[in-house]
């Protein structure tokens, strides 16, 4: 069954006595480029706001994590975990990781050409991230800094 997120946010503050949500609204339209080269030539990056990290890495601790983790591109979904703020939305994930971090899709379509390779690492970091001046000052920057690093022609967002 489909959660009204918008709403049910809006409605939890008004209940809590807090000023109503301020959703983020962009001063600027984003920066998009077009590709400059064929997808199938394309080195591919991802970025998963799920909260997922590899077995072994430090979960996220809940409260304005502005932080991300960089997990291996060949990492098997039995070694992903997920820790995040909104813990009930991550059932199916635990269950199948391909529906929120889909490494296996990924790394299908680079094997069958339909990207030309997927980034040595992808990364995942806390979408509940509560300080928008954080998000934008500290890990966009960090994120972008890390995508270029690893030489990616364009990365998927995917959102939770």
């Amino acid at each position: 069954m489909p959660v009204a997120y918008m709403q049910s946010i809006a409605e939890r503050y008004q209940r809590l006595g807090y000023a109503p949500y301020r959703w983020f609204k962009a001063e600027e339209p984003p920066a998009w480029q077009p590709l400059a080269k064929p997808l199938a030539a394309a080195r591919i990056g991802m970025l998963s706001t799920s909260g997922a990290y590899a077995l072994g890495q430090v979960a996220y601790h809940y409260k304005d994590d502005a932080s991300f983790r960089p997990i291996p591109a060949g990492t098997a979904d039995r070694d992903l975990r997920f820790s995040h703020l909104t813990e009930n939305y991550l059932v199916d994930a635990r269950r199948d990781p391909g529906c929120i971090f889909p490494l296996r899709a990924l790394r299908a379509l680079a094997a069958e050409g339909a990207i030309g390779q997927l980034a040595d690492q992808v990364f995942s970091c806390m979408g509940a991230i509560y300080s928008q001046r954080r998000a934008r000052e500290e890990l966009a920057p960090a994120l972008l800094a890390a995508f270029r690093a690893q030489q990616v022609d364009a990365a998927l967002l995917v959102s939770m």
